[in-house]
């Protein structure tokens, strides 16, 4: 690779982390705008951000024939789709009810289950460095949660909130596990995303109406965040880290999604004035400490 073409990956990859860390401000900006804080209203927000994304991959699908792929590379695929459908309700939902901060950081712990997963599942071993690595994670999201469960706001429910944030992180894991199956079976990176994509969007759809809400009625700022949220975060962001990640070390770009919580929380509090407490900031910092040194121990 020249060091041109070096420099614009890295370019690229920066923008997709930038563009990545808005979502958790469009989502609360949503909340904020509707007024509401359960679940069928996160459900809402999910399916709607999937479907549009979907819609806008529409012509993937007219240029992939079915029969292209092999079965296994399909059940991979839409095994993938119904997790990211699963990490989307469960993220989403986390930000109701805890911080920006705290939610962000949580959630980007996935190189941690990746590597336990993938112990369990590809009898792939861990090494001593991602061992330590996940033992100081799991300090870091101690101190968050005691440093939240006696910090929350009105209306708030910080502890359910942190699980929520790392159920999303487990089912986004599953996600990247299957996908990455998927790919290896033969399944090109466009079709393996529009399937992905469509798969969450019809598992998700009907779900907020059977929890009592609605896709109308709400602010049009509602409408304009699940827009920028498809476009951002969705297909700029994800589209650009999958691109990177097939061009650079896939570690490099572990380490620099965990840069989201930092630009998360910063943007939280220019947008919101959200100042985490000093516990939660000093966790996250020994959460991610701990996901960079299990990271570069799988490399």
């Amino acid at each position: 690779m020249s060091r041109s073409f070096h420099w614009q990956v890295f370019v690229v990859l920066a923008m997709a982390i930038g563009a990545v860390s808005t979502a958790s401000i469009f989502i609360r900006w949503a909340l904020e705008a509707a007024g509401e804080r359960g679940v069928g209203f996160s459900l809402m927000l999910a399916a709607s951000r999937l479907s549009l994304a979907a819609l806008i991959l529409l012509p993937t699908w007219r240029r992939m024939q079915i029969q292209q792929f092999n079965r296994a590379s399909w059940g991979y695929a839409l095994g993938a789709g119904a997790f990211l459908a699963l990490h989307f309700a469960t993220w989403i939902t986390s930000l109701a009810y805890t911080s920006i901060a705290a939610s962000t950081t949580l959630v980007t712990t996935n190189p941690i289950w990746v590597s336990l997963i993938s112990w369990v599942w590809f009898r792939e071993k861990i090494s001593r460095k991602t061992a330590v690595g996940i033992a100081i994670a799991i300090v870091g999201s101690l101190l968050i949660g005691l440093a939240d469960s006696s910090s929350g706001g009105p209306a708030s429910n910080p502890l359910l909130g942190n699980f929520l944030a790392l159920a999303g992180s487990w089912a986004v894991s599953f996600y990247l596990l299957l996908g990455r199956e998927a790919q290896r079976r033969g399944m090109n990176l466009g079709s393996y995303t529009a399937v992905a994509y469509t798969t969450a969007a019809l598992i998700l759809l009907p779900l907020p109406l059977s929890f009592g809400s609605s896709y109308t009625g709400y602010p049009a700022s509602v409408y304009w965040s699940i827009l920028l949220m498809a476009l951002l975060p969705q297909l700029v962001g994800h589209t650009g880290i999958n691109w990177a990640v097939s061009r650079i070390s896939p570690t490099t770009v572990t380490l620099s999604i965990l840069f989201e919580p930092l630009a998360a929380s910063f943007m939280g509090y220019l947008v919101f004035g959200e100042l985490p407490p000093l516990q939660v900031i000093g966790g996250g910092l020994v959460l991610l400490f701990g996901v960079a040194v299990a990271a570069l121990g799988s490399r």
